[in-house]
């Protein structure tokens, strides 16, 4: 495997905003749809959106749909290594 500083920037670029973690840690425990992680967070539908955005666009989390929803998953095990490190603080 070689060490792309450039894509690890990019993760940890999309990583470092707290509704991205916190959606990232729940991702982690259940993967969800937009209308859940909106009812956690307590964001609007359009601001979610954006930061899922980011994070798919990051590589970091992948949709499937399930009928008139898309379920959310963390596909990034770098990202799933980070966040232990950042529970054990």
């Amino acid at each position: 495997m070689t060490l792309s500083y450039e894509e690890t920037s990019e993760v940890l670029k999309a990583l470092a905003h707290p509704a991205r973690l916190k959606t990232v840690a729940g991702l982690l425990k259940d993967g969800c749809n937009v209308g859940h992680i909106q009812k956690v967070l307590g964001l609007p539908q359009s601001t979610v959106s954006q930061h899922l955005r980011v994070l798919k666009n990051a590589g970091i989390i992948k949709g499937r749909r399930e009928g008139n929803k898309t379920c959310y998953r963390v596909i990034d095990v770098r990202v799933r290594k980070i966040m232990e490190i950042i529970k054990r603080k």
